[in-house]
Order: C-alpha cells, then sequence, then structure tokens
C-alpha cells in the first residue's frame, strides 16, 4: 500500500536534516522519484524514511512543510546555516536541555535554594570591561589561575568546575542525548544559554575546538549576566550584527585576556605569530582570541590581521582536532550532563522523589545498573 504524501515533505525532511542524497539513495533508491511526485513510498518505506529523518510520521501526512521555529531568541549571525531552519539534533538538545532545567529548577524550590544574584544584573549600556571582572570574581576564575592548568583542556575544565559551582548548570556534549550515531554540527550553533535565576544553564557544542569552547563558555555567561536566554555561533573573527551578541563577545574577550594586562606585557618589537604563542600560553587561550585581542589594541593594521588570522586558523585546524567528550562514560558524565545536575537527580531518585523513568531519560540511560554504578562514581552508598 502506498501512502499519498506530498513530494515537498520529504524534500523539506531531507534538507532538514542535512543529510546527502547519495547517502540517502542507498536507502532509498526511489527517492529522487518520491521527492518529484512520480512515485509515492510504502507505509513501511515512510516510517522507515521518517526514523531516518529524525520527524514524527505524523508530519509527512500535512498538506506543506510545517514552519520549525527555535524556542529560545537566535543570537547567530547571518550565514547560510541561519536560513536554514533548525535541525532535528538542534532542536532535540535545546528540548531535552529545557526539561533538565525545569527538573533542576523544582528541586531548587523544593530544598530552598536562592535565586542567584548575577542573573540578569547587568545591561548592554554597562561596561565591558567591568562585567568581565564580576563574571571572574563571581566564579573565582582568572588568567593567573588559567596559567597554572598547564594546557587548554585542563583550563577549560576548570572553567566549567569553577561555573559549576557557582551556581550554573554547564553542559558539554557533541551529540543528541546519548546517541553517538546524531553528531551536533558546530557551523549551525556553538552554543546556547537558557537563561533562569534558579537553574541557569549553559550548553557548549564539544565537536568544536578546545579553545573555541573557552570562548563560548564565556561568551554564553555574558549572556547569563544579561538574563537573555539565545543561541550562538561567533567565532572571534566575525564582528556581530546584534548588539548584544558584540557585548558578550566583549565581554567574553576581556574575562580571557584583560586589555590592561594585555597592554602591559604585548611585546611589539616581537614577531607577530611568535608573540601571540608566547601569549596564549600565558592566557590559556586560543592564538586567535590574543591576535583578535592585539587587533582591539590598534597595534595591528586590518591587513596584518586577516592574514595572520588566515594563516593561524589553517594551523590550528592541523593540529587541533574536533572531538566531542570521549573516554569512560561514568568519567565524563558529569561534563556532559553536567556535575550539579547529575549529583541532584541521582539523590533525588533514590530518595523516591524523582521516578526512575525520568531519571534514566534526562541521563540518557536505559539500565538499572547503569543508573547505580553512576550513583557509586558520584559517591553515593546504595
Amino acid at each position: 500500500m502506498r501512502i499519498n504524501i506530498s513530494p515537498k515533505l520529504i524534500t523539506w525532511a531531507r534538507e532538514r536534516a542535512g543529510l546527502d542524497k547519495k547517502v540517502l539513495l542507498k536507502s532509498f533508491p526511489k527517492l529522487m522519484e518520491w521527492e518529484k511526485g512520480e512515485r509515492q513510498p510504502t507505509l513501511k518505506q515512510l516510517e522507515h524514511f521518517a526514523a531516518k529523518t529524525h520527524q514524527p510520521i505524523g508530519i509527512f501526512f500535512l498538506p506543506e512543510p510545517p514552519e520549525v521555529n527555535l524556542p529560545i531568541p537566535d543570537f547567530r549571525t547571518m550565514t547560510a546555516t541561519h536560513y536554514r531552519q533548525p535541525s532535528p539534533d538542534l532542536m532535540e538538545t535545546i528540548y531535552l536541555c529545557q526539561q533538565r532545567q525545569e527538573w533542576y529548577r523544582n528541586f531548587s524550590r523544593i530544598h530552598g535554594h536562592e535565586q542567584l544574584a548575577f542573573i540578569g544584573r547587568k545591561q548592554l549600556s554597562d561596561s565591558v570591561t567591568q562585567t568581565a571582572k564580576e563574571i571572574s570574581g563571581a566564579l573565582n576564575f582568572n588568567f593567573q589561575q588559567r596559567q597554572q592548568a598547564g594546557t587548554w583542556t585542563n583550563a577549560l575544565r576548570l572553567f566549567v568546575e569553577r561555573a559549576d559551582k557557582s551556581g550554573i548548570l554547564v553542559m558539554a556534549s557533541g551529540v543528541v542525548g546519548s546517541n553517538n550515531y546524531r553528531k551536533l554540527d558546530p557551523e549551525e550553533f556553538r552554543g546556547f544559554t537558557l537563561a533562569d535565576n534558579l537553574a541557569p544553564l549553559i550548553f557548549i557544542n564539544a565537536n568544536d575546538t578546545i579553545s573555541a569552547k573557552i570562548f563560548t563558555l564565556a561568551h554564553e555567561l555574558a549572556h547569563l549576566w544579561l538574563g537573555e536566554s539565545g543561541i550562538s555561533n561567533m567565532r572571534m573573527e566575525q564582528m556581530p550584527d546584534k548588539e548584544t551578541e558584540r557585548w558578550c563577545n566583549g565581554v567574553a574577550a576581556e574575562l580571557l585576556v584583560p586589555m590592561a594586562d594585555l597592554d602591559s606585557v604585548y611585546n611589539k618589537k616581537n614577531d607577530l605569530h611568535a608573540e601571540i604563542v608566547r601569549l596564549s600560553r600565558r592566557y590559556k587561550v586560543s592564538t586567535l582570541v590574543v591576535l583578535r585581542r592585539i587587533f582591539d589594541m590598534k597595534v595591528i593594521t586590518g591587513k596584518t590581521f586577516w592574514n595572520t588570522w588566515n594563516e593561524e586558523f589553517e594551523r590550528l585546524m592541523n593540529i587541533e582536532q574536533r572531538s566531542g567528550i570521549g573516554g569512560d562514560f561514568y568519567r565524563t558524565l558529569g561534563v556532559r550532563v553536567s556535575r550539579r545536575f547529575t549529583v541532584a537527580l541521582v539523590m533525588s531518585t533514590l530518595e523516591g522523589q524523582t521516578l526512575f523513568r525520568d531519571a534514566f531519560r534526562m541521563l540518557g540511560i536505559k539500565k538499572n545498573d547503569t543508573f547505580y554504578e553512576i550513583a557509586h562514581q558520584f559517591g553515593f552508598k546504595t
């Protein structure tokens, strides 16, 4: 039995999922005929196609493709991905984080947690420099401490830990939930913020480079100080077209590379490349972030900046792997799902206040043994 559906829906689902035609044709040899309306799929084929494109099958019985809107403000720059409807991977990631946030908000209310005073305490008219100092103070995170971290990876880990201790849920993952076959595309988004006085949440796309993740976390923290939720895809070389993003970029840059300190240690007589490498070790940030800050000092020309940027970007891409959160499942859970969130959820579940099925869904697990091992790894006696 063949199902009479609009060919537009087949094309829409394929494009929204970001799947290549050649790849899909291996599973659906008649795909082009479906899209042209020359042939209709069977119910079984349609169910398979819906699963492959991560769409509910009911979507395909609509007369026209639906308009899919992000549930949070979109602060991404005007690139090709900006015009494309948000992918199912992105939408499902936001929905999962919203569910986790709602749970933690209720948990905080039950346990009498105080609202976080720093959420929404700043406005776009406030000083970028002063805001960066306040964030650094609230997190107890400055460049001297980053110097002691040793590596970018350790610096990022310390950054996340300090944000977690301050009351912020920081989640970094490169896949949808726990599905390792559904990779998140950093070109679509690098991170997003869900602002809340009790359960502020920052999500970082872990498929980005280490240096980019450090900048994304700093950028999203600035969003929390504004009290604004939103999704971003910012890079240091871009000049944002939205005032909010320009302000958050400025705060992030000042937080990571304070201009006053940079001005005191920058050696203009040194070779530019050697200098950005030296300073990147000092601040434990990418050479690209340092390069941008030097350009902000107005000591190099735009031409020099762009030539050096392109050379350095290519060099970094050759040596710095893009990877998700690898390693042991239990060891990395506190990074992927937030240590603060995981501890609260496990405690609530063991006390009988949260259903096991809800805990399993939010942690992305299926077995009791896995849950109890998580509890053990996080210090609970069961």
